[in-house]
């Protein structure tokens, strides 16, 4: 149950981001103030990134039993997903 919530929120968060992003290109095509255009690329950025780090942690909750274990392989599994994000 909870890996289908935690799809649903990324998929929203996505959503969003995608939302912004064509906010972002209606701002080019404006021809609106740099300093503006680029907070708003920040904001699909971080939108983007927080929904990468919401997979990871699904993933992580996935991966460690019920008594709370996590094989040595599935933790070099987490940390390259991890370190691929940044």
């Amino acid at each position: 149950m909870a890996v289908k919530t935690d799809r649903a929120a990324v998929v929203n968060r996505v959503k969003r981001a995608q939302g912004q992003l064509a906010g972002v290109l209606r701002m080019i095509e404006e021809e609106r103030d740099l300093p503006a255009v680029l907070n708003q690329i920040k904001a699909v950025s971080s939108a983007l990134d927080r929904a990468g780090f919401a997979m990871v942690a699904a993933e992580w909750r996935t991966s460690v039993d019920e008594d709370g274990e996590i094989t040595p392989e599935q933790l070099e599994h987490l940390e390259k997903l991890v370190l691929s994000l940044g």
